[in-house]
């Protein structure tokens, strides 16, 4: 039976809209062909602007927006962060035994699906009329209003749907990561390549081009406006150490109980709950930030210094560059705890305030180490859960008798300081990518890789079992 809290989603879970799972073996190209056209769907939205918003409106923000696909003054403008907020929410909630689900049973692994997705619509209508209540797309008119946040939850809907598309076996993986790593690929491009008004931003492109100095060429900008070649490198660098860190592992020798002399070996990653640590600390500045401005701007938008609240918790300021129609304001923060949680976007800024970029990377650091340590007790990862798991299916370590008790003891010396220590390396890759203005951000590109890694597999292992269909059998499907 459900828990008390999950049977509340139960009349409601009626009326949701849904995605059935296929009732017939679906080929692999018609799974790519279907990942493809979600994907298509999720970059055509990326750049339909939203109605009455202007688009000389931007925000510091952006550097936040990879990490959740969305993109400023568009139908993305709020990306999948409300999924990614709602199925967090939960996860803790369930993980930590606060609300009662059993995902073995059927009933509750679909009353948890319909509590996400109410959870989805309401952050989404949350985010929505924050937004638009805070003035952050600018002056826009009473109808105007309406239509701007019936566009941002019907968006919503939709990519909640073709996220529930993808991963009830009509695609490949999961359309959270595929936006993600879509969003991020953009990014890393149009960093490298892109022109604007006439100028070549990208790095390759602007050297090419000849539109700036060799300095800033090599170094980038203080304002972040073009990408630097140290940031191409940098791109390719992280991408090459998250790779390696992807092997690294520690295995324990084990043996079956059924059957003498058959011999395993258990691995324990160094990046042992992979890049949730990231994900989470990432999720937890966007928050601050974004809360930080909303009422920044409710509060008739201070000038900095002036008021002692936003000292602390964030100091913003409005500056506008052009004049005529090609004028653009730009909101960014200046001091207190959101100028803080923002990484500095290349060296030249690093080194104009040093005291804030070690403040930045001790604190991503430090919650990138907690949320480890939080994530292997909420997600089943701890010693004690993987010493039954190896339990049940008839493992034990050779020259220990059979009993979980020596198992468990032997992965306490282990799994808590790789985990420890794989949060703490994942929150130094991301701030020091960031600090060299890696393309689509540090967090991106440690999100990107274990994607990339993830649809490599599922593509063997599709087409292994196209080719094979007996393998369906070991695949369990």
């Amino acid at each position: 039976m459900p828990g008390r809290f999950l049977s509340l989603f139960k009349p409601i879970g009626r009326v949701l809209p849904e995605i059935k799972k296929p009732e017939r073996k679906v080929s692999f190209n018609e799974k790519l062909f279907w990942t493809g056209l979600v994907l298509v769907i999720y970059l055509v939205m990326a750049q339909i602007p939203l109605y009455g918003v202007s688009a000389s409106v931007q925000s510091s923000f952006s550097s936040l927006r990879v990490i959740f696909a969305s993109n400023n003054g568009t139908l993305m403008q709020l990306g999948i962060g409300p999924i990614v907020t709602a199925g967090l929410i939960l996860q803790l909630l369930a993980g930590s035994s606060i609300i009662e689900c059993d995902m073995s049973n059927a009933e509750d692994r679909g009353l948890f699906t319909s509590a996400s997705k109410v959870f989805t619509i309401a952050l989404t209508g949350i985010q929505a009329a924050a937004y638009i209540i805070s003035g952050m797309f600018g002056s826009i008119t009473g109808s105007a209003t309406l239509v701007i946040f019936l566009e941002l939850i019907s968006t919503g809907v939709i990519v909640m749907l073709m996220d529930e598309l993808v991963q009830k076996g009509w695609g490949l993986g999961s359309g959270i990561s595929l936006f993600i790593m879509a969003g991020v690929a953009q990014s890393v491009v149009w960093d490298t390549f892109s022109p604007n008004t006439g100028l070549f931003v990208g790095s390759l492109s602007a050297y090419l081009g000849r539109s700036i100095s060799l300095l800033t060429w090599v170094f980038g900008s203080a304002s972040g406006v073009y990408p630097s070649l140290l940031g191409f490198f940098a791109t390719i660098g992280v991408f090459l150490v998250v790779i390696y860190l992807q092997g690294i592992r520690i295995e324990l020798p084990m043996s079956y109980a059924g059957y003498k002399g058959f011999r395993s070996r258990y691995p324990i990653k160094l990046l042992y709950v992979s890049n949730l640590p990231v994900i989470f600390a990432s999720a937890l500045f966007a928050n601050v930030y974004f809360f930080a401005q909303l009422l920044w701007s409710t509060q008739g938008r201070p000038a900095p210094g002036t008021n002692l609240l936003f000292r602390i918790i964030g100091d913003f300021n409005v500056t506008t560059s052009g004049t005529g129609t090609s004028a653009s304001t730009s909101i960014r923060p200046v001091g207190g705890l959101a100028w803080l949680v923002t990484a500095p976007a290349n060296i030249e800024q690093v080194v104009a305030a040093p005291l804030r970029a070690a403040a930045y990377l001790g604190i991503l650091v430090a919650f990138c180490a907690v949320f480890s340590l939080i994530w292997l007790e909420v997600g089943g990862l701890g010693p004690s859960k993987v010493a039954k798991q190896l339990m049940d299916s008839g493992m034990q370590i050779p020259g220990y008798r059979r009993s979980g008790r020596p198992i468990e003891a032997v992965l306490k010396r282990y799994i808590p300081v790789v985990t420890v220590l794989g949060g703490i390396i994942v929150g130094l890759v991301a701030a020091t990518a960031d600090f060299f203005g890696a393309f689509g951000t540090g967090t991106g590109i440690l999100l990107s890789v274990g994607i990339i890694y993830q649809y490599y597999e599922l593509l063997m292992q599709e087409r292994a079992a196209e080719m094979y269909p007996a393998f369906r059998r070991i695949l369990g499907e």
